[in-house]
């Protein structure tokens, strides 16, 4: 379970870096469209979440 958490949080930081990169890149344009803002902070917080998930998987 710990390997999947850690792939699919790298995945999706992985993603939302991407995002980022195309703001650097093409400005404030893709901004204007909502299905991509939706999908950087839906990425940002499944990054997010995983890091709880495999820190409260560590304290165990």
């Amino acid at each position: 379970m710990k390997a999947y958490i850690i792939t699919t949080g790298i995945v999706f930081a992985l993603l939302a870096v991407a995002h980022v990169a195309r703001v650097m890149v093409e400005g404030t344009y893709p901004l204007t469209e909502p299905i991509f803002v939706l999908t950087t902070i839906a990425s940002v917080g499944l990054v997010v979440w995983a890091i709880f998930l495999l820190i409260k998987i560590h304290r165990k």
